[in-house]
């Protein structure tokens, strides 16, 4: 065995033993306090990648979520305004056919006929959120996934001012006007707002399932083993003081050849 005081190669051996389990314990203790086992991109790039495109998605898929259901409010109010415009015209009809019976108040039934006729009126016209008329020939898009849901009620609706503009006469003529037409119309609308419903069920349904799908997918990625982490920050600890016991002892060693000058 040769003595070096220059290089002490079995110190500094040791040393680097040290320094490598002192690494490798501060990294599982940073694991362990964070929680994942990628704290950053060096800790694994292709992992890190992939994970961050996940997460990309998943903030995409919140967003249709949030416009999804707002679509489902839009149409939910929609079709509670037409289901009372349904019930006043079913109403009405009740009053023309009241009008036919001489014994009753024939003007009384004019101005119960008039009065749903402008509740109708004003259902129609004042159905909003956020300004936006609701029950208006216009098309509304929303952003619910692969593609868009667009949504035009109004077109269902369709032009009933004419039957509208009789009925709110409050007079003999409207008591024979027919609101078969308008009721068929408000029967198709909500009809539409059925189906475009059942549309945007199935797509939260399957956005849900996807999110929760990356998520977990994220979570194998991205999340630490406690149990492993904790076992291996204080197997570091135990290796950590062996390997300064033995750097001590290493750096020491040329020491020894100063008792052959004595």
């Amino acid at each position: 065995m040769s003595f070096s005081v220059n290089t002490n190669v079995g110190a500094r051996a040791a040393y680097n033993a040290l320094a490598k389990v002192n690494a490798q314990t501060q990294k599982a203790q940073i694991n362990s306090t964070t929680g994942s086992r990628i704290n950053t991109v060096s800790d694994d790039t292709s992992g890190w990648n992939v994970g961050k495109q996940l997460e990309s998605a998943n903030l995409q898929m919140k967003s249709q979520l949030s416009n999804i259901n707002s679509a489902k409010n839009f149409l939910s109010t929609a079709e509670s305004a037409l289901q009372q415009v349904y019930d006043k015209l079913n109403s009405i009809v009740s009053k023309q056919e009241d009008y036919k019976d001489p014994l009753k108040d024939k003007t009384a039934l004019q101005n119960d006929v008039k009065t749903l006729a402008e509740e109708i009126d004003s259902i129609l016209t004042n159905t909003k959120i956020n300004g936006r008329d609701l029950l208006a020939s216009a098309s509304s898009s929303f952003g619910a996934g692969s593609s868009a849901i667009v949504v035009n009620i109004g077109s269902k609706v369709a032009d009933n001012s004419t039957a509208l503009t009789a009925l709110k006469a409050g007079d003999a003529t409207s008591m024979t006007t027919s609101v078969e037409t308008f009721s068929n119309n408000i029967r198709t609308a909500i009809s539409y707002i059925g189906n475009n419903t059942q549309t945007l069920d199935s797509r939260q349904a399957f956005v849900t399932s996807a999110m929760a799908n990356n998520t977990e997918a994220l979570g194998k990625l991205f999340d630490a083993d406690a149990v492993e982490e904790q076992l291996t920050a204080t197997s570091g600890q135990i290796k950590s003081q062996i390997a300064t016991s033995q750097l001590s002892q290493m750096n020491s060693a040329p020491q020894q050849l100063l008792s052959l000058f004595r």
